[in-house]
């Protein structure tokens, strides 16, 4: 088995704790810019999926930027496969491939992650 692969496979306990919902303080709060705060936020990672979904393109460009999306995922939700995914899009990407992108790179761990919590 590759390293690749076997970073990406979870027990179930893991996954759960991937996956479950963390206190107000510590969701993931959608800005377009410093101090410009959308009035979106996620407190888990189907939330998260959800809203890079529908937020302006501004909030994800910022974000992305600045390596927001992979610094709560990894220190709020614990899961450095899906950081280390994230960190790896290309920086030069904007718009709605970058919207595209994202979203394809969540709803893969999202799925890896839900079956490996059934198990």
């Amino acid at each position: 088995m590759s390293k690749r692969k076997s970073r990406s496979r979870v027990d179930s306990e893991t996954a759960s704790k991937i996956l479950r919902s963390v206190p107000v303080q510590e969701s993931f709060l959608f800005f377009q810019d410093i101090g410009q705060y959308t009035g979106e936020f996620a407190q888990n990672l189907g939330a998260f999926y959800e809203k890079i979904s529908n937020v302006p393109l501004e909030s994800l460009s910022f974000h992305f930027r600045r390596g927001d999306f992979e610094k709560w995922i990894r220190e709020i939700l614990g899961d450095a496969y899906l950081a280390d995914r994230i960190s790896r899009i290309d920086r030069s990407i904007q718009g709605e491939k970058l919207r595209t992108r994202l979203k394809g790179t969540v709803k893969r761990r999202l799925n890896q992650l839900k079956i490996a919590e059934e198990k």
